[in-house]
């Protein structure tokens, strides 16, 4: 290592920023930005550069304290924004432990002590990909700056990027980001909003967030095109903080440190390999809002999120989605929405839900079966609940039967009803409200974007091109590969799309992977089923244990303490199983080696929603469908591990299903919000604290901005997010005949999960890369399975869990006012249990006094597959109904759309056409058709002769073919000048006209082609 001075050039500024730049690089011409990014001297340190690198100055005292500091998202010279930060850590040596190896080195003048008193040795692999790393950002374009703190033990390292104008327009174009044409209105769209001004009724959840983003028409962006685009005279301006984050980051995510052929590209696999510690855009300045009273409009934008929106105060406030748009990027922007739509849906849900249950309260008095029950006395003795339990008079469970009748009555079966609807209504309304976000973010043909824009090739600011959607010669979109995946692929293949040489896993072993893991999926699921066995074993325990206490109370409850009880323990064996599961599934999916994010995430996703939809829903499946089916009878009781199968409970098991649902979803939400909110906290402060040691006396100094968000926790994305409301819409759609408080308690714990996502993301997270996103992707198709399976599922527990059916057909056949109806239900112990010693009792069933079923049972069942089917086939018509009902595009969407590309077509058009006229009997020399490209305006059925230059071998530009002409083909290449032939559809018009479509670029020779009808002498010997 050699230590060499640097000196400011003559003429520079003394406070101004010492930025680097590429010194030898293709993109020398890109500096002359007005903003700054010229390299311009002031006090600089030396600094250690190997031959062949570019140095990266660091900041010593005098630099760190010139004025412009760094607590604003700028380079020293207060000018240059920052769009993307690197961080790295590292130790420094003691120089105590080391101080013989010193003074060798200084004897043998091979090194020098560094900087903290420790130590250079000869770089490692990770410092040669760093430096590698940044040689070749220099090289694409980035201007940067670097900054460190120093400790005895540990030095921080901080690289700030920034990209220069010429940079960003290539990119911007490269990326096909959206650029605005016109400007319009931009109103609140609140469809509630808009009811109550209907109804003159004021709006408590309206707000007027200040520095609303100003609504525009785009296309998509071109540099040839650009003083046509609003606000491109503007360079500072003109892009977005979140698309300059975006670009930035696809240089990063592009740019090689090491050998290509390893597939040692992108900061992912630097960051997976601890080359660096963090990467990230910086939040733009505190979330805290000033002491002192400031205008609502010079707030910077994290103080508008955090006032207007992250405060618990704003619980009842529309949210400001364009903000967080802005802010966030639209992946984070449409899981706000979606949340926020869910909630808002979830009102009318949960006003019907209560108003069920209501019902079922005020009309508990007049059920006429608990009403026997309570007045019976000691008409009915029951059998024994246990093998070692005694009898029981039914009037014992006379609360519960109350109880029972809130959950099991006509309201909640027109409740599950209405909730199929609603869910499938829900979802349709949504892809309405989607489709209108992503085209007000410029986000509907986000996937057609990327399959088919910007496939240019590499140019002077892409020197490494690799790029995250490499592109076909046919525009299909090839992701690029996972930087753990290159990093671990045993082998290299050609990218038949690309042809560009790639890592590569073979099929066959990833198939065997994949095989090996859905074996582990299945052990995880039966060690579910096994704790759920066990979970039963210990509610028999249980109810056993309090029947012997002797205690009236706890036997008259024993059934309810053991169902509660278990049901917290189920809670604890979900939550542990989820951590674990999903771990295992982190694990088994990394080893499956899938080969872009995509197919990693789906992957995941699946195998996660799988396990957690059976962990969750197991349980309440069992009491539902299954608990007291298998009891048998007196004498013939059916035993599992030797034990009696469980019955239902006094009050049925509807009443058990509630109690589940209410202690596993209600239970499950309280321990994740107290996660999201304290684990966050907890992570920042170690974080933070971790940071204060290495600053140590620096700590009296105002912390820099990079300081600050590094203190802060990485953004772990959206998926337990999505993941936690999917398995709420679960429970509220799913098993809502037996709880219909569900949608409550959901809509109480929404209003909370809003405000804790959002200061974790305004607060506590460090800022994520803006990401685009058309919609809530593959849990979209998640719900609406949940949908489709709550319709059955809710007709399976209306048909056979609930007495709603029973009922019914003895009110048909017997009594209306269901009198009778307890004695009805219960049946005689067999002859052979009485003689075995044992009472004569009563057991809820449809048997005689054999034990065999009387009539009466298959004639309900009968009634009951008739319901089901019945019901699925009504719901599921009117559900297609209403999907067919309700488009998916709005119509006054239709027409923005149309107006939209309207502009983007009158923006982008070649005003430069050329009409020329041509006899019909000429012939172009090969030099005119050099000069200029020729396309047919107008003819009739025609032959068109090509010429092409001596020797030229070309593959012209196609053309948008204007309105009434149509290229059935073009052919390529022509050797040598010779004649080709195209066929155009038939057009009135004059065949001689001519008309410039579109010049040839750089070295590409020009198209020149002539117009020739039927019957022409010309045509003719051209054949």
């Amino acid at each position: 290592m050699k230590r060499k001075p640097i000196s400011a050039p003559e003429g520079a500024q003394e406070d101004s920023s010492p930025l680097v730049g590429p010194s030898k690089s293709r993109c020398a011409g890109l500096f002359a930005d007005p903003g700054g990014a010229i390299p311009n001297g002031g006090p600089r340190e030396t600094f250690d550069v190997d031959d062949g690198d570019d140095p990266i100055y660091v900041y010593g005292s005098e630099a760190q304290g010139s004025a412009g500091g760094g607590r604003g998202n700028c380079f020293r010279d207060g000018r240059t924004k920052i769009d993307f930060v690197l961080v790295w850590e590292e130790k420094v040596r003691p120089a105590k432990k080391h101080r013989r190896r010193s003074r060798q080195l200084h004897r043998e003048g091979g090194g020098a002590a560094g900087l903290g008193g420790g130590w250079e040795q000869p770089p490692g692999r990770q410092e040669r990909w760093r430096r590698k790393f940044v040689q070749n950002l220099q090289n694409a374009g980035l201007l940067m700056e670097k900054e460190e703190l120093l400790s005895e033990r540990r030095s921080v390292h901080c690289l700030k990027l920034s990209a220069p104008w010429e940079v960003l327009l290539y990119y911007a174009e490269e990326l096909c980001l959206r650029a605005p044409l016109q400007a319009h209105p931009n109103p609140d769209r609140n469809s509630s909003d808009e009811l109550l001004r209907k109804l003159c009724i004021p709006n408590l959840m309206a707000q007027q967030v200040p520095n609303k983003p100003v609504d525009v028409y785009t296309c998509a962006f071109r540099k040839s095109k650009l003083d046509k685009f609003l606000g491109s005279d503007c360079h500072d301006s003109y892009f977005s903080h979140t698309q300059r984050h975006r670009m930035v980051y696809e240089i990063l995510a592009r740019t090689a440190y090491g050998k290509r052929k390893h597939a040692e590209v992108g900061i992912e696999r630097l960051l997976n390999e601890g080359v660096y510690s963090a990467a990230f855009p910086l939040h733009e300045g505190p979330f805290e809002l000033p002491e002192y009273e400031v205008a609502s409009e010079e707030l910077n934008p994290r103080q508008v999120l955090y006032r207007f929106w992250a405060q618990w105060r704003c619980w009842y406030k529309y949210q400001p989605l364009d903000h967080i748009r802005e802010y966030f990027g639209e992946k984070v922007a449409i899981y706000f929405a979606w949340l926020g739509f869910y909630t808002a849906w979830l009102l009318p849900a949960a006003a019907v839900g209560t108003f069920v249950f209501l019902a079922g309260l005020l009309a508990m008095g007049t059920n006429t079966p608990a009403q026997e029950i309570c007045g019976s006395g000691g008409q009915f003795l029951m059998c024994p609940l246990c093998d070692t339990c005694d009898n029981w008079n039914v009037s014992e469970i006379c609360p519960m039967a109350k109880v029972g009748f809130l959950f099991d009555h006509p309201g909640t079966v027109f409740f599950s009803i209405f909730m199929s609807f609603w869910a499938v209504t829900f979802l349709e309304y949504w892809k309405r409200r989607s489709a209108t976000l992503a085209h007000h973010w410029d986000c509907l043909d986000f996937q057609e974007e990327q399959a088919s824009g910007g496939g240019r090739g590499a140019g002077p600011h892409r020197p490494l091109p690799q790029p995250q959607v490499m592109r076909g010669s046919r525009g299909l979109a090839v992701e690029r590969p996972r930087p753990e995946f290159a990093a671990r692929a045993p082998c290299m293949e050609q990218n038949p799309v690309t042809g560009v040489k790639e890592p590569h896993f073979p099929e066959r072993d990833r198939l065997s992977r994949i095989l090996t893991g859905s074996m582990a999926i299945i052990l995880m699921l039966c060690v579910v089923m096994i704790f759920l066995v066990s979970v039963i074993m210990y509610r028999g325990i249980v109810s056993t244990m309090m029947y012997h206490t002797g205690n009236t109370v706890l036997m008259t409850q024993a059934g309810n303490i053991a169902n509660i009880s278990s049901s917290m323990v189920n809670l604890v064996l979900i939550l542990l199983m989820s951590q674990v599961y999903t771990s295992l599934a982190e694990k088994l999916t990394r080893w499956e080696m899938h080969r872009t994010q995509t197919q990693h995430e789906d992957a995941f996703t699946f195998k996660v929603f799988l396990f957690q939809f059976v962990n969750f829903y197991s349980s309440p499946f069992y009491v539902a469908f299954f608990k007291g089916r298998f009891v048998g009878y007196p004498g013939q009781y059916g035993k599992l591990l030797g034990m009696r199968n469980e019955d239902c409970g006094p009050g049925g098991c509807l009443i058990e299903l509630a109690q589940q649902l209410f202690i596993i979803m209600v239970g499950k939400q309280v321990v994740s919000n107290v996660q999201e909110f304290l684990i966050p906290k907890l992570k920042a402060w170690q974080q933070k604290r971790r940071l204060a040691r290495v600053r140590g006396a620096q700590l009296c100094q105002e912390p820099r901005r990079w300081e600050e968000d590094y203190e802060l926790v990485p953004c772990e994305g959206l998926f337990e997010e999505y993941l936690e409301m999917v398995l709420q819409f679960g429970f509220i759609t799913i098993f809502v005949a037996a709880f219909p408080l569900a949608p409550l308690f959901a809509l109480l714990n929404n209003w909370v999960e809003i405000r804790l996502d959002a200061q974790k993301f305004v607060c506590e997270y460090r800022r994520p890369v803006a990401e685009r996103a058309q919609d809530i992707g593959v849990w979209f198709f998640l719900l609406d399975v949940l949908a489709q399976v709550s319709v059955v599922v809710n007709a399976f527990l209306i048909a056979f869990t609930s007495d709603f059916l029973p009922r019914l057909l003895y009110q048909y056949e017997h009594d209306s006012q269901l009198h009778g109806y307890v004695n009805f239900t219960l049946a005689y112990s067999p002859p052979s249990y009485v003689d075995s010693n044992h009472t004569m009792c009563r057991y809820k069933a449809f048997r005689d006094p054999h034990g065999n079923h009387t009539l009466f049972y298959w004639k309900l069942l009968a009634i009951r597959l008739g319901f089901i089917i019945a019901f699925e086939h009504v719901v599921f018509f009117c559900l297609r109904l209403i999907d067919w009902l309700v488009p998916d595009v709005p119509e006054s969407l239709e027409v923005k759309i149309k107006r939209e590309r309207y502009l983007a077509k009158q923006a982008l058009a070649d005003n430069q056409d050329v009409l020329l006229t041509v006899s019909r009997d000429s012939s172009p020399s090969p030099g005119q058709c050099a000069e200029s490209t020729l396309c047919v305006h107008a003819c009739s059925l025609c032959v068109v002769s090509v010429w092409l230059p001596q020797g030229a071998i070309t593959k012209p530009s196609i053309c948008q073919p204007q309105k009434g002409i149509l290229a059935e083909s073009i052919i390529v290449a022509s050797p040598k000048g010779s004649a080709l032939r195209l066929g155009w559809e038939h057009h009135q018009g004059d065949p001689g006209r001519w008309r410039r479509l579109n010049p040839g670029q750089g070295d590409q020779p020009a198209l020149c082609a002539r117009i020739l009808q039927k019957g022409d002498p010309a045509g003719e010997r051209a054949e």
